[in-house]
Formats: structure tokens, sequence, C-alpha cells
């Protein structure tokens, strides 16, 4: 350790002993610094008085001035954790937000999180493709417009609220309002409008059950849900209620109520989402648990495989149900057993092997496997083999 001085004494002045001793000690100790560097140094020079311990003289001390920063011309030249150190220093750093509107469109898709609400629109229009009344093309496309909007509405509203935490998570660090390309002013301008044209359209365009199942998911996905998602692990149960509400939108906007039939495809939804979901979060515990999301995977990972398993038995038995309530054929029964079946043999291997492996299997077999279900109850739709039996019967020919 090198103690450097910046003053140098050169003043005459009566010590006491005591003191005289302290300045003798620093005086020896200064002696066994190293040289002073070449560069000609600054200093104020001071003299004590004679007396007969200490001897008159003059002693010179240099201070080596530390650099404030380090600067470095190019990556390639510097270290990787001073580069990784610039890097962090330089984001939090204050800027302005400045919206480049040459990529509007793309923000606004990114805010929506298109693909989840394609996903939402799908489902809708399987519901209102199932419900046993005549198809119209104009209710059809107005049911899925408003459906779209009301999901954009409500995604947008989601990362308005969870951009502190979205912003430590690595999965959801380059979100639009995370980064800074939009203004969270205009994502909530931008979640108004979409909320209001949405719920019109239902409204007006649809019926008033549809607008009404559109408005209580809008309001239990942006003030239940996204809150609870940092309060228990109940978050899950809600979001899975979310999910189901869609094909309700559906077959309400084609019925115009909601019988038992209503309740299959949102049953088979509202199962399929905790394997999913749970395999998808079992390799993210350690950005839910950083962001400080109270997730299955993160607080209770037994339950979390345990849950997996469990409903994956049900969406089994809920598909069962449908030929039971006139909503499909027997055929249905036939085809996604297997499906089912082999849903329920990986929901098995994650519970008795919780790895990477084997919930990356599972959570990729849950994206084939919900298209492929929903094809089949489309495919064996009771009512529509009946409408056609009965067209055929009324005109042979």
């Amino acid at each position: 350790m090198y103690i450097v001085l910046t003053s140098i004494c050169r003043r005459q002045c009566r010590l006491s002993r005591f003191n005289q001793s302290v300045y003798a000690a620093v005086l020896n100790y200064s002696n066994k610094v190293s040289p002073p560097p070449a560069t000609e140094p600054t200093a104020v020079i001071a003299k004590p008085q004679d007396s007969a311990v200490l001897k008159p003289k003059t002693v010179i001390i240099t201070t080596t001035k530390l650099q404030p920063e380090i600067t470095v011309t190019s990556d390639k030249l510097a270290p990787p954790s001073l580069t990784k150190h610039r890097l962090v220093s330089e984001d939090k750093q204050w800027h302005e937000l400045r919206t480049d509107y040459t990529k509007l469109t793309q923000h606004y898709l990114m805010l929506s999180k298109i693909r989840l609400t394609s996903l939402v629109v799908m489902t809708a229009m399987a519901g209102y493709a199932l419900a046993p009344e005549p198809f119209s093309l104009t209710t059809f496309i107005l049911c899925s417009v408003g459906t779209g909007l009301v999901s954009c509405a409500a995604n947008s509203v989601n990362q308005f609220f969870e951009v502190p935490f979205d912003s430590q998570m690595a999965r959801t660090k380059n979100r639009v309002l995370v980064r800074g390309l939009l203004t969270p002013l205009h994502a909530l301008t931008f979640a108004a409008t979409c909320s209001v044209m949405g719920l019109s359209t239902l409204y007006w365009g649809v019926n008033g059950l549809a607008a009404a199942l559109g408005a209580a998911n809008l309001i239990l996905y942006t003030l239940v849900y996204t809150p609870m998602k940092r309060i228990s692990i109940i978050n899950t149960w809600i979001g899975s209620v979310v999910g189901a509400i869609p094909p309700l939108m559906g077959w309400a906007g084609c019925a115009g109520t909601l019988d038992l039939g209503a309740w299959i495809l949102p049953g088979v939804l509202y199962a399929w989402q905790f394997p999913h979901f749970n395999a998808l979060s079992w390799n993210l515990r350690s950005d839910y648990s950083r962001a400080g999301y109270r997730m299955m995977s993160v607080t209770n990972p037994g339950l979390c495989r345990q849950t997996a398993l469990r409903y994956t038995g049900a969406l089994l038995v809920v598909s069962c149900l449908a030929p039971v309530l006139e909503v499909t054929t027997w055929l249905f029964v036939a085809g996604s057993v297997p499906l089912n079946v082999y849903f329920v043999y990986l929901a098995w291997q994650f519970f008795q092997q919780p790895d990477s492996r084997s919930s990356r299997r599972l959570f990729r077999f849950s994206l084939i496997h919900l298209p492929l279900l929903m094809v089949m109850l489309l495919l064996t739709k009771k009512h529509k083999t009946e409408e056609v039996k009965t067209r055929l019967e009324m005109y042979p020919q």
C-alpha cells in the first residue's frame, strides 16, 4: 500500500511532545514509500520549528492522481467485464424518448403481443363456428375484429403496468415500453382507442352479450390477473379463465346465448393452459423470481408439476364430453383420445423427471396439440353434419 501525501510542510510552529512524536513517525514512514514519479509535482512546503526531537528539515511528498474513468475506444481491446460495465452504465443514463413513426405499425404489433392476440382471435372464431346457428360472414368478421381489438387493449395495459418488472426478465426486456420505443402515454392512448373501438364493434355489430364478455375479460386481465401475478399463484387459474372467455364470445356472437355446448371449447382451453404455461415457466424460474412474480414453478415446483399432470387428465375428460353435449360426433373422441393420451404421457414424464428437456417437450407439444384439437372439433361438428343431412333429404338431387 502506498501512502502519497499532497502537501509539504514548511512552516515554523511550536509542537508539544505528543505532536512531535507523531510528526516524526509520519516522516519515517514516508521515507519508506517508493520514490515519487518523474513528473514534476505540485507541492506545498512547510518547515517545522527547531526542537530537541526534530531538526528542521524539508520533505517533499507527491500525490499520484487517480484516473476518474477509463476510456475505451474499441470493444475488441477492452476486457469483457469493462465493456459490460460500460454498457450497463450507458443504459442507466437518462435519455430522451423519441418515437420512430416510420416503425409505428411494428411497435403497435409488439405492444399488442400480436401472436397471443392471433391465438385469442382464432379461439373466438372457433367458438363462433361451433355454435349451432346459421353462419353469418358479416357477424363473424365483426366478432373477430372486436375480439382482436379488445385483446390488443388488454395486452397494452398489461405491458404498461409491468415495465419495471419486464426490464428484469430476459424474455421481456426487449418490449417496446422497456426499450423506450413508445412513451407510456402513447401506449395508454393506443389501449384506450382499441378498447373503445373493440367494445363498440362487439356491441353494435354483434350483440350485447359478446360485448359484455369482452369488457369483463378486459377488466379481469388488466385489473385482476396482472397485479395478482406478484401476489399469489392463484394468478395462473385467473389467467386460464381469461383464456377461456374468447370462445364464449364467439359462441355468443353467433347464437346470442350460452348453452351447455358453449362450454366445451372454453373447458378445453382452460385445462390446456396449465400444462402449456407450467412447462413454459419451468425454464424461466430464475427470470420470474428476479422480477418478483409469484408463479408455481418458483414458489411450489411440486404443485407446478402436479397441476400440469392433473389438467392434462381433465382435458381428456372434457374432450369426451363433446359428443355427450351434442357438440360433435363420436369421431371427435376417436381422434382426440390418442392425442390427449400422449399429452398425459408427456405431463407424466415432466412430473417424474422435472428438467429442462421434459418441460420443453411438453411445451412444444402443447403448441401442436391445441390447433389439432380445434380442427377436429370443427370437422366433427354434429350440427353441421345434421344440417347437411337435412338439406340432402329436402333436395335429393
